[in-house]
């Protein structure tokens, strides 16, 4: 199952991306565009092109767990989202994960690396046992 992960900027989102039959998370690229609009259609369309059947979005709070304005855009982003393709929509807590993204090395962008934080974290906790 492919599943796609993002981090959502206003000026720009970062991707991941991860078949769960490969067991690894690899960066997907940016989605830059000026408007919300425009950035979830591009998404949109990526995800059907791709055949995503999980998309997993980053949702901001604050140090102590309460949410706050780029929670509230999170939210209108992934409504819009949500219709405009027929694939589930899981929110996974984004704490941490720009820090993480930081740490890591490789020549992919901090957006894509915190997709790929986020992503993880989604398969760790939802991981069969």
């Amino acid at each position: 199952m492919k599943i796609l992960a993002v981090d959502f900027g206003q000026k720009r989102l970062g991707l991941a991306f991860s078949d769960i039959n490969l067991d690894m998370v690899l960066p997907f690229g940016l989605v830059v565009k000026r408007t919300l609009t425009a950035q979830v259609r591009e998404l949109a369309a990526l995800i059907n092109k791709e055949g995503v059947k999980q998309v997993v979005v980053g949702f901001p709070v604050s140090q102590n767990g309460q949410e706050n304005k780029n929670t509230e855009r999170v939210k209108q982003f992934v409504y819009e989202l949500g219709k405009l393709i027929a694939v589930p929509i899981a929110y996974f807590d984004e704490r941490f994960t720009s820090q993480a993204a930081d740490a890591m090395g490789g020549n992919v962008t901090r957006d894509e690396k915190s997709a790929m934080q986020i992503l993880e974290g989604y398969l760790i906790r939802n991981k069969k046992t």
